[in-house]
């Protein structure tokens, strides 16, 4: 296996690994603390040299740190720049795929991100870890040789994450555990499939493989305009304070509309209501988005509900999320009103 930080290796086969921080990457003052560690500390180098022993030698990877943070403080800015690096390393012909290692926090929303925004036809593996690269028994050696065994699948593309053996797709992967290893689910939906012992079994195509992935999706779901595209990773440093401002409010009882009236006056662009059940609203909660909706604030209705999505009726008055987490919907608003910027 080799190992570089830049692209002096002329191997006709590479797996780029980038690596951005998170608890795969996290380091505790003892092997037995799982849970009172710094994330990001490890360089992605250092981690790849964990799993050394077990690669071909004739897969070169190279490694890039684009980022040493926990992923709770993922920002617009690091978005941008991790999809700058990504786009920039697909179009290498002797790049064969990419591998990123994240944190589990917000390892779901940067997924959906990449896969809207890129819709790679190589693959992107995001892989992360539960555990810190101090532990006694650390998960995130297994995750990442996991993800460099996916990114180096013939056929493979699209956005991906792997977790525990199990391969998930950008659309449906949400972490569902605040503890066990295995901290992710594809709902529904189901696994695209796992690796067992250095294969890849599928369970279904890859993300994008197939017209059905992209089904009654907007525009900005799957692929935004190339617009939106060029705004966001080519953009300059000012990428925060060019993105709409886009927030989610939460439904529960006794909601009020106090929120979304204080969003409003601030000049919020977007609001995704993560409603109860099949997407239900507080009459007052709701009545403040409609207000909202008329001043000209986008509005999207999603469920706070693990499973399962919004079925929605022609009576409808504030639009579905279509089938999108609280979280990736805000992300498809997100991207929805930079196309049109």
């Amino acid at each position: 296996m080799a190992i570089n930080s830049g692209t002096a290796d002329t191997s006709p086969s590479k797996i780029v690994v980038l690596g951005t921080g998170g608890t795969i990457a996290g380091r505790a003052s003892s092997a037995g603390d799982n849970i009172g560690y710094t994330a990001g500390e490890v360089g992605v180098a250092q981690l790849l040299e964990s799993i050394g022993a077990f690669q071909n030698g004739a897969l070169a990877l190279v490694a890039e740190q684009v980022a040493q943070v926990d992923s709770k403080d993922m920002d617009f800015a690091l978005w941008q720049r991790l999809a700058g690096r990504c786009a920039h390393w697909l179009a290498q012909p002797e790049v064969q795929g990419i591998v990123i290692t994240h944190g589990t926090d917000t390892l779901e929303e940067t997924a959906y991100f990449l896969q809207a925004v890129l819709d790679p036809a190589k693959p992107i593996v995001l892989t992360c870890a539960m555990r810190p690269a101090t532990a006694l028994v650390p998960d995130g050696p297994q995750n990442l040789l996991d993800a460099v065994t996916v990114a180096a699948t013939a056929g493979a593309h699209g956005v991906v994450a792997v977790c525990a053996g199990n391969i998930h797709g950008a659309l449906d992967v949400q972490k569902v555990h605040s503890y066990k290893v295995d901290a992710f689910s594809s709902g529904d939906a189901g696994l695209v499939g796992v690796v067992e012992e250095g294969r890849v079994r599928l369970y279904r195509p890859w993300p994008g493989a197939v017209d059905s992935y992209k089904e009654n999706m907007p525009l900005a779901q799957v692929a935004p305009a190339p617009a939106a595209i060029k705004n966001i990773v080519l953009r300059g440093a000012d990428a925060d304070g060019y993105w709409p401002r886009v927030e989610i409010v939460l439904n529960y009882a006794g909601a009020s509309g106090l929120l979304v009236d204080a969003l409003v006056a601030q000049g919020v662009r977007g609001i995704v209501a993560a409603g109860t059940g099949n997407g239900t609203l507080h009459v007052d909660l709701q009545a403040a988005l409609l207000r909202a909706m008329a001043a000209g604030v986008r509005v999207r209705r999603s469920t706070r509900s693990v499973f399962g999505r919004v079925l929605a009726t022609p009576a409808d008055a504030i639009p579905d999320a279509h089938g999108l987490s609280p979280v990736k919907a805000r992300i498809a608003l997100l991207l929805e009103l930079l196309a049109e910027a």
